[in-house]
């Protein structure tokens, strides 16, 4: 195929294996080529800029902000852009939050490159990808009730190694107040105590360490 007619990728990640692996399975297709990499979420805005890829792939987590508000800069210029999430994370959070900002697929670093090629292609003709596990994680917790705002703040001051007295002081609340809003997370996340709150805020992708 023309390098005109290929699927043009721009491959977003911090670690030059993968970047390097993925440069392997994307160029080694008769109908893709990869046209540019980027290793934080400044060059892929860069790298979009001037090589208008057909999709990109990004990671979720880059060294100077997250793929997802790499993602938004991207589509407040270009909102035609093609996004596709490739990260080792499946908390049901943080995958909402990716299909939420408008990603068209969330795809796992841990699945078969034959797949990955057939998600940039579907992705590439107009349709979105949900492979079936991340599908599974979102449906897990579809009736959940959300933590709020002030809620993950307490539980991120709780994985912090804080104490009750401590996180009253620093979000300017009562002790009192930081109880209740510690009973409703562990109410809501299912946790029997706070290090098991913590636990599955990070594995859900609520908080990050």
């Amino acid at each position: 195929m023309n390098n005109e007619a290929a699927i043009r990728v721009l491959s977003v990640d911090d670690h030059p294996l993968l970047r390097e692996g993925l440069a392997v399975i994307i160029n080694s297709q008769p109908d893709m080529q990869l046209v540019a990499q980027a290793s934080n979420g400044r060059e892929a805005i860069q790298q979009f800029r001037q090589h208008l890829p057909s999709v990109t792939l990004m990671d979720l987590r880059l060294p100077d902000e997250s793929g997802i508000d790499a993602m938004k800069a991207v589509y407040t210029e270009f909102p035609e852009a093609r996004i596709v999430i490739l990260t080792t994370f499946e908390g049901d959070v943080e995958i909402q939050r990716a299909l939420e900002a408008g990603a068209r697929g969330y795809f796992l670093k841990s699945m078969p490159p034959k797949e990955l090629v057939e998600v940039i292609r579907e992705v590439h003709s107009g349709k979105k990808r949900i492979p079936p596990q991340v599908a599974a994680h979102l449906m897990e917790h579809l009736s959940d009730e959300d933590l709020s705002t002030r809620e993950v703040e307490v539980l991120e001051q709780v994985a912090g190694g804080n104490r009750n007295r401590d996180i009253a002081k620093k979000l300017f609340i009562t002790e009192e107040t930081v109880k209740v809003h510690v009973k409703h997370i562990m109410e809501k996340l299912g946790a029997v105590d706070r290090t098991g709150a913590v636990a599955i805020g990070i594995r859900r992708g609520i908080i990050h360490l």
